[in-house]
This record gives C-alpha cells, structure tokens and sequence, in this order.
C-alpha cells in the first residue's frame, strides 16, 4: 500500500472518498496476481470477519475458538452460535458471488432480497456498500452479520471480484452500525481504507508463505501429498483427519509433522492433541 494513502490526513467527505478509492485500487492489483493465495487470503479475512461479527453480538470467542468450532467438529456435532457465524462466512467466500450463492450462507435472507441489493444501483462501490448495510439493518435491526456479509458482497461486485472478500466487516464498530446516511459513509471509506491495507500486507505474507511451500512440494514422498498441498494452499486450517480421504490417519499425522519440520506449515494451537496445522 502507498504509504500515502495509509498515512494522509481524512479531513473531508472527499478526502475519504478518494483514499479508500486508492486503497482499493492497490488490493485490485493484488488480487490478481497469481502468486497469491486467493482462497487461502479469503479464508483467512473470513475467519477475521467471523471474529469481529461474534464480537458484535456480545460473545468473546476468539480466532482460535473458532477454528476448533468449526475444523474439529464430528458427524452430528453442531458448531455453537459463534462457530455458526464462521461458517456462514466461510460459506459466503466459498462461492462465485451470486444470489443464490450468498443465500446459502444466509437462508434466513429472500434470494430475491440478496438479488437486489446485489444488482445494479447508484453509486460507488464503498458508497453501495454502505446502501446496502443501511438497508438491511432497516429491515431488521438485529442482522448485523447478514447485513455484512450481504455489504461486503455488494462491494466485491462492484469491484468485479468473482467472491465476497471481508473488507468492511473485519474492522467495522457496533457504533458505526448504527450511524445512517453520509455518516455511515463515511465510516465505511475509513474501514476499507484499514482493511485493504491488512489484507494487502497479510496477501504478501501468505504468498512468500506459499512459495516456500510450492518449492517443497514436489520433493514430498507420501502418496496424496500434492492434494493436501492444495487443502492447504486453500483452507485456513487443516486438521490431519481432513486428510482422511486419501491417505491413512497415520500418513496424514506424518505429513503434518514434516511440514511443520520443513517450516512451511505452522501448528496453529499449541496443543499436543487435536491438532490444526495452517500455512
């Protein structure tokens, strides 16, 4: 991100206007370079947005507790509220956006609804996204996550983006939700302008990360280890039984194990048991 566009001065509705504008423009370009893990960079904002939405409704689960919600959970199990609202964001990134896509992670929501605030309309992207956001809370003042999600998707259309990518949602205030018109705009500019710069910097991050791990892969001898190259290239976290479906239980364990050797993967809990390994 040019140092400009993080560090000038918003002193006007123009001003912010025109800095989230250059900041989106600077993740535009990063979105489409191939070097990037664009799955694995959305999955990783999801997991941020999911995050700050559990913070909005009261609760304190964190990155972590999130993760095991969701990536241990058996046949049957049921994730929480807090793990339900992770997979409603790792649902809405999943998909080439669309109404039907995004309902999938909303059913709560009409299709017909979800198609209108993500057809055409008046205004900018951020400027849209704001509409929408204002609209949805409108119609329902408690539906802060599908207002995001349904905002952060009106965004990355008129942006030309093929998925959602959180960028309102991860930084976005309970304050702001309640601020209407020119108001909310403008605190819209302000948390795009924050997030295109942690979703570039964390976009670098992972790249470096995934070239390290693209450089080793061909030197790895267990049968199934490209597919998993690719889950983890894809996926926030991997629990070794999510390798269960080519390779043995005790294969999966050792590849993990030599990943984390070759410091290409990182075990992301700290625990002897139940783990979760990530790039």
């Amino acid at each position: 991100m040019p140092p400009w566009v993080t560090g000038a001065r918003d002193e006007t509705p123009e001003d912010l206007a025109f800095l989230s504008g250059a900041a989106l423009s600077a993740l535009h370009l990063v979105l489409v370079r191939a070097e990037v893990p664009q799955a694995l960079l959305r999955a990783r904002m999801a997991l941020r947005a999911a995050e700050t939405c559990v913070g909005l409704s009261g609760r304190r689960e964190r990155a972590g507790e999130l993760r095991d919600a969701v990536h241990l959970m058996r046949a049957g199990d049921l994730p929480g509220p807090a793990g339900a609202v992770y997979q409603q964001w790792r649902s809405a990134g999943a998909r080439r956006i669309s109404a039907g896509a995004v309902q999938k992670a909303l059913p709560e929501v009409d299709v017909d609804d979800i198609a209108g605030w993500l057809g055409a309309g008046p205004g900018a992207p951020v400027g849209r996204s704001a509409e929408v956001l204002q609209a949805v809370l409108a119609q329902n003042p408690r539906a802060d996550l599908a207002a995001l999600i349904l905002a952060d998707a009106a965004l990355a259309r008129r942006m030309g983006w093929t998925h959602v990518v959180p960028l309102l949602s991860p930084n976005i205030k309970s304050r702001d939700l309640r601020k209407t018109g020119e108001e909310l705009r403008q605190a819209c500019h302000r948390v795009v302008r924050t997030s295109c710069a942690e979703a570039i910097q964390l976009a670098t991050d992972l790249a470096r990360r995934a070239a390290r791990l693209n450089a080793v892969a061909p030197k790895l001898r267990a049968k199934g280890a490209a597919r998993a190259v690719e889950m983890f290239l894809s996926r926030d976290a991997v629990a070794p039984s999510d390798l269960r479906s080519f390779m043995s239980d005790r294969a999966a364990r050792r590849l993990c194990d030599r990943l984390v050797e070759l410091g290409v993967v990182r075990e992301l809990t700290g625990r002897d048991t139940f783990r979760l390994y990530g790039v």
